[in-house]
């Protein structure tokens, strides 16, 4: 063969790899595609010593589109079995790219169906132990089946955890009593008062200390996972006057009327629906220096803006972070005066100022891939910020908290956008704000 057939060779396994490869990326399988959730439920029992689980779920869902032929939730590395479909057995495929239910007769749009399997394994990742406990983190979808990156899908859920007798635990929503179950078990209950995103779904199982307290914009709830004696009315101390803070901003008091802090090691900062992972090395170091603190307020932050607001779509992230940074940096103004304020966002300043020396600048409502984490968080989190900061600079106090309000309020619940957001901000101010949305938001696009 010459130089040139084998360069020409070359060329055209090249090119044929690449065209197999773009038809695989085409073909992949898409969690979420066609269906909406309505429901989960799930029932657990977790090995606290090893995070291993079994146990069995129901998801109840919704055909978004004719021709519904394959069910795909988010990968994870639970083993699947016994799985049916209406009664019905069905076919399951569990790969990188996503679990697949493939139902014997395609499903039609507006079609309800429930889906229902066994599960057993040990999660990939987002369960981490603790004490003599553990607790979730992050990743939802690794212990459970459902799909983590469709923000605007919220569902009900429902958790039956059994534990071994004087083991307590915590899930979101409301608490069911306790029953007595076999071999030594007992069954905890907890069911979500409101639909919420699967990412937001979370559990803790453990012998934890707890101290509850009442205030006027709901019960706050302090758990200790360490393992360690704390004072946890000391460790909290500042959670009820931010609590109020953001009640008061909100327009509403806190989302389920209860809201639960459980401190865990190490430097863990999680928000899931009505209650946040606080960690225990995070919130030593910042009650050395209050005004530095962070970790309460802005995780509580998340219970109106990310968890009862959610963004519609990643896309729409900086609704989430931007808005639960800002209000770090609002409840600091009113606890340690404008100087803590103005600190708060030149700190989002340099963050953002790093990633344009990278050569990385977006606008918020940016759809493509970041190059990094950090580099997201400076636009997300930091930029995010820095534009409800100037937004409040444009439209004066009265109508930029009102704005605020009246976006809570009226997308409580739902999920939001953008412009939802710009619309809520309009109407409060009797301003036309798209040209400053389109400088920090949309930006060309």
């Amino acid at each position: 063969m010459t130089l040139m057939a084998g360069c020409r060779a070359a060329v055209a396994v090249a090119t044929l790899l690449a065209a197999r490869a773009a038809a695989a990326q085409a073909s992949a399988p898409v969690a979420g595609d066609g269906f909406e959730v309505e429901h989960y439920e799930v029932a657990l029992r977790p090995d606290l010593a090893t995070t291993a689980l079994s146990g069995t779920e129901t998801i109840v869902l919704k055909s978004t589109r004719n021709g519904l032929d394959r069910l795909v939730f988010s990968p994870n590395a639970l083993r699947l079995r016994d799985a049916t479909l209406d009664g019905q057995p069905v076919a399951v495929a569990s790969t990188f790219d996503g679990i697949a239910f493939s139902p014997a007769h395609a499903l039609g749009k507006g079609d309800r169906a429930t889906l229902r399997f066994q599960m057993s394994g040990v999660p990939a990742q987002g369960i981490v132990r603790t004490g003599n406990g553990l607790y979730t983190s992050y990743f939802a979808c690794d212990w459970m089946v459902c799909l983590q990156d469709r923000p605007g899908n919220k569902a009900h859920f429902s958790l039956d955890l059994y534990l071994p007798a004087g083991i307590a635990s915590l899930g979101i929503g409301r608490a069911l009593p306790l029953l007595p179950f076999s071999d030594g078990l007992v069954l905890h209950r907890w069911r979500s008062t409101r639909a919420y995103s699967a990412y937001l779904f979370g559990f803790a199982a453990g012998i934890f200390a707890q101290e509850a307290v009442g205030t006027s914009v709901g019960e706050l709830v302090y758990l200790d996972g360490t393992g360690r004696e704390r004072n946890l009315a000391e460790t909290f101390s500042q959670t009820r006057s931010i609590a109020q803070f953001l009640a008061d901003k909100a327009g509403m008091g806190l989302p389920d009327r209860r809201y639960t802090q459980l401190l865990v090691p190490k430097r863990e900062a999680q928000e899931a629906a009505t209650f946040s992972l606080i960690g225990e090395e995070e919130l030593d170091r910042e009650r050395q220096q209050p005004s530095n603190a962070w970790i309460i307020a802005h995780e509580m932050a998340h219970q109106w803006w990310g968890n009862l607001v959610t963004c519609a779509s990643w896309q729409d992230f900086w609704l989430n972070e931007g808005i639960a940074t800002f209000m770090v940096a609002a409840w600091k103004e009113r606890a340690f005066g404008p100087s803590a304020y103005q600190e708060e966002l030149e700190g989002a300043q340099r963050r953002l100022e790093r990633a344009r020396a990278s050569g990385f600048d977006k606008p918020l409502a940016w759809s493509g891939a970041y190059p990094s984490l950090g580099i997201r968080r400076a636009i997300q989190y930091s930029k995010g910020a820095l534009f409800v900061d100037h937004l409040r600079n444009v439209l004066g106090e009265e109508a930029f908290w009102n704005g605020i309000r009246r976006f809570t309020r009226e997308h409580a619940g739902k999920t939001a956008t953008s412009q939802d957001f710009q619309v809520a901000m309009e109407k409060a101010s009797g301003s036309d704000l798209s040209s400053l949305f389109r400088e920090w938001v949309y930006g060309d696009s």
